[in-house]
């Protein structure tokens, strides 16, 4: 009979001191113990220095707590001197007063009991809960938590940022909205039970492609409230928006990757309607989905023990002088060792029917005709699903027609009806780009961009599923230097529904990061892909939104206010 591995882990990022106990269990029977000790503002959001202070004083209760049941449950033929296999800790993200609190007491305890350190990334802990608890193959996991919101899918040896908030976190914002209100710190169960007896008003409603952006809507429920809308009715139109964005999002991240699994992640899981959302969106596309238990939804010690176990088992352990504390630890950033599975992606469709995030596509190549109809989302509520499918289709027509006069290749608008959500277009290319990706054909799309942000909008949701490659006949408006590839073989831009008229360099610099995204998430090696897509937008775009896509991408998602 085989040892099972007992792994003592440690979490402090922010308000929850937790210490827990692991054990994978000899016959396969998995326990954890969790102790929490949780930090409360009197008012306000998290203050860092008021946490670590906490973290300072209950720390060492949870952890002799935890160390207690450690030895409790020992086996009797049991002849490990420590209790404990392993010691891991939360290295980040998180307050970097209360991250080095709990390291320093990872790292003492590592050498008092004379085990290994592991260092784990607390929102991969998120991840891998609900991945362990599921018993999922390669899920996408959507962690909503107080400093972070993101989507996160595994892709050749590490956990990819598939989409993030590009402003603040999912729980900071709604609290944002509460501390404006004058309700105490958590904001979010005030606003659940509040909304309960809310009716819907419209507050704005902002996704590109799998990024999101809380700001406005926040800025506008705070006006509302202020204005005199009921306090419930902003609550709940609060919620219906916020989860609804992060529901679509899930949605395009489940079509993008071929996964057909969705875990959740986060203490905003907790929210009973944000998993009502993610549950009727997974039933309607015929997907699994998974919310763990509240308590390691929410910041806990378990979920740092689990993660531990499986680093542990892979030899992925820590020198002490190796083992700082990063308060802007990315998940994509942690070389995931302990699996070394790729997952099951199922790419294509046999019946001539395509499952997108928003829509229901048919195929009909001998036709040379593809329908587009955009479903009645039942996670929605049903003024804000009639406003986004009326107002989708409409752009996706113009934009689309728009972008063909820019010399970029579209397919032919044959037939738009907006009250059905129904369009009707030109069949072009072979296949999706992400079947067969090039550094040419990326290449292309990076030209395509550039030339419609030369124009004055942007795609909104380019990724390498909406781009289409094959041979074609070339437009009238297409220049010469548009068919690059031998053959005549082209890349079309399709599915404009997230576009917009813009000149704002900032939303330039978002469309091509958002097709970053979608190359990091399916490309085996990205990296020729991504530099590539960005000497085809040189050629004929703005140095200026290549030097604010940088922007972008070294903005810190994690912040250390708290607030």
């Amino acid at each position: 009979m085989s040892t099972a591995t007992r792994v003592l882990g440690i979490e402090g990022t922010a308000w929850a001191a937790s210490a827990a106990v692991y054990d994978s269990g000899r016959d396969g029977v998995d326990s954890v113990f969790i102790e929490t000790d949780a930090y409360e503002p009197d008012s306000g959001g998290i203050h860092p220095r008021e946490a670590a202070e906490h973290m300072h004083d209950a720390i060492p209760r949870v952890v002799e707590r935890a160390l207690e049941h450690a030895r409790e449950t020992r086996d009797g033929d049991d002849e490990r001197s420590s209790p404990v296999d392993a010691v891991a800790f939360s290295r980040g993200p998180g307050l970097g007063p209360c991250l080095r609190v709990v390291a320093t007491a990872a790292r003492a305890l590592s050498q008092t009991l004379d085990v290994p350190l592991v260092g784990v990334n607390h929102m991969v802990a998120h991840l891998e809960i609900g991945r362990h608890a599921s018993g999922f193959d390669s899920p996408v996991c959507l962690n909503a938590s107080g400093a972070n919101a993101h989507l996160l899918a595994y892709r050749n040896g590490r956990y990819r940022v598939l989409g993030e908030t590009m402003d603040t976190g999912v729980g900071n914002a709604i609290d944002k909205f509460t501390r404006h209100v004058g309700w105490s710190h958590p904001g979010g169960p005030k606003v659940e039970a509040t909304a309960e007896d809310g009716e819907y008003v419209d507050l704005p409603y902002v996704v590109k492609g799998m990024d999101f952006s809380f700001s406005g809507i926040m800025s506008a429920a705070k006006q509302a409230y202020d204005d005199g809308v009921p306090v419930e009715d902003v609550c709940y139109s609060l919620q219906e928006n916020v989860f609804a964005m992060l529901t679509e999002v899930s949605e395009r991240a489940l079509s993008l990757t071929g996964s057909d699994e969705l875990v959740l992640g986060g203490g905003v899981g907790q929210n009973a309607r944000l998993r009502e959302m993610l549950a009727a969106m997974c039933d309607q596309r015929a997907a699994s989905f998974h919310a763990p238990e509240p308590r390691f939804l929410r910041d806990n010690a378990g979920m740092i023990a689990v993660l531990g176990a499986k680093m542990y088992d892979a030899g992925d352990t820590l020198a002490l002088e190796d083992s700082r504390v990063d308060p802007n630890y990315r998940p994509d950033q942690v070389p995931v060792r302990w699996r070394s599975d790729e997952g099951n992606v199922a790419i294509g469709s046999d019946d001539g029917r395509i499952r997108g995030a928003e829509a229901v596509v048919d195929l009909e190549p001998a036709a040379g005709r593809v329908t587009k109809r955009r479903r009645e989302k039942r996670y929605r509520h049903p003024a804000l699903d009639e406003r986004l499918r009326r107002e989708r289709t409409t752009l996706e027509a113009r934009l689309t027609s728009l972008a063909r006069r820019e010399g970029v290749p579209t397919p032919v608008l044959s037939d738009v009806d907006p009250l059905e959500a129904r369009l009707e277009f030109e069949y072009v290319g072979e296949s999706d780009l992400r079947e067969g990706l090039t550094a040419e054909r990326v290449r292309d799309v990076g030209r395509h961009l550039a030339r419609i942000h030369r124009a004055g909008f942007v795609h909104g949701d380019p990724t390498t599923r909406n781009v289409r490659v094959g041979r074609g006949r070339a437009s009238s408006n297409e220049r010469p230097a548009d068919v690059r590839t031998e053959g005549g073989e082209r890349t079309y831009l399709i599915d404009f529904g997230l576009g917009y008229h813009t000149d704002h360099v900032e939303d330039y610099a978002m469309d091509l990061h958002v097709f970053d995204q979608s190359l990091v998430g399916t490309a085996t090696d990205p990296e020729p892909l991504r530099e590539a897509v960005r000497e085809g937008y040189r050629e004929v775009g703005d140095e200026s939104v290549l030097e604010r896509l940088r922007d972008v991408e070294g903005r810190g998602r994690y912040v250390e206010d708290g607030t």
